[in-house]
């Protein structure tokens, strides 16, 4: 299950993506928009700025933007982004790798064969999905 975080934050990049121009977007514009906190919003977006695939204008006339195109943005980046690991479990993750202190044996463990194959599942999915694939 993915978090409200990740949630929120493809939707406010799904909602600035839908957007004719690459202007900037007030933040209470998005939070409005997608029914979202304001100050939870203001968070996402700090995080996904802080990635490099948002940028901000301060100002009259301000707001976030996105900085790739949306054909670009692929959902693995901003998964890792706002959620973590895309593995379930830590003994099968390509990035955060972790050895189970449970597990003698990772090539015998059936939850670690399972969990391969769901994470190989998953990346396929995200791997071959754009931020412009969500888009309307």
């Amino acid at each position: 299950m993915i978090s409200k975080k990740t949630k929120y934050g493809i939707k406010a990049l799904t909602f600035l993506a839908n957007r004719e121009e690459n202007c900037p977007v007030q933040i209470s514009e998005i939070s409005k928009a997608e029914n979202i906190s304001h100050k939870f919003l203001e968070s996402i977006l700090l995080t996904l700025r802080k990635a490099g695939l948002l940028s901000s204008k301060k100002g009259k006339g301000g707001g976030y933007y996105l900085l790739k195109e949306a054909q670009e943005i692929k959902m693995t980046e901003v998964i890792r982004v706002l959620e973590g690991p895309i593995a379930m479990v830590p003994c099968v993750s390509l990035n955060f790798y972790e050895k189970c202190d449970d597990c003698p044996d990772e090539k015998a463990c059936s939850v670690n064969k399972l969990m391969i194959q769901v994470r190989d599942s998953t990346l396929e999915v995200f791997r071959n999905t754009t931020l412009a694939d969500l888009s309307s």
